[in-house]
């Protein structure tokens, strides 16, 4: 049997569609997550908490004293590997050259000791503690 071009073409198209049905992944379903209440094993965030403050991070100047003074708080926070992560993550707001601290610690020695870095390099008149201390339960 002699197949002429057409012929040979109508096989080939017959067998990659063949193969097509055969290898090709099956539809996969994809649910949306119901984002109306979250699941009772995540702990809520402090967003709300967030909302009542006057000042907040984004709000803080783009002149370079102030974000030079935050910067050098943030990295003496950060090269202390003695603090918690909750105190690594404390909001730095430096206005004017004044400094407010905000968010959660865990033990009053840390707050103690955040306040005392950012009190080293903007000095002592010039901080506002409004650190909460959220021991581990």
């Amino acid at each position: 049997m002699i197949l002429t071009r057409k012929h040979t073409v109508a096989a080939l198209c017959g067998c990659a569609a063949l193969l097509l049905a055969v290898f090709a992944p099956a539809p996969v379903q994809v649910h949306a997550q119901d984002a109306s209440t979250p699941p009772a094993t995540v702990a809520p965030d402090n967003s709300a908490k967030n909302k009542v403050h006057m000042k907040t991070a984004d709000q803080q100047p783009n002149n370079a004293a102030d974000l030079d003074t935050t910067k050098q708080i943030r990295q003496a926070l950060m090269d202390d590997k003695s603090l918690s992560t909750y105190a690594h993550n404390v909001k730095v707001i430096t206005t004017n050259g004044v400094v407010t601290l905000k968010g959660p610690v865990r033990s009053d020695e840390e707050k103690q000791s955040v306040v005392q870095k950012a009190t080293a390099i903007a000095g002592a008149d010039k901080v506002k503690d409004k650190l909460t201390v959220q021991p581990k339960t």
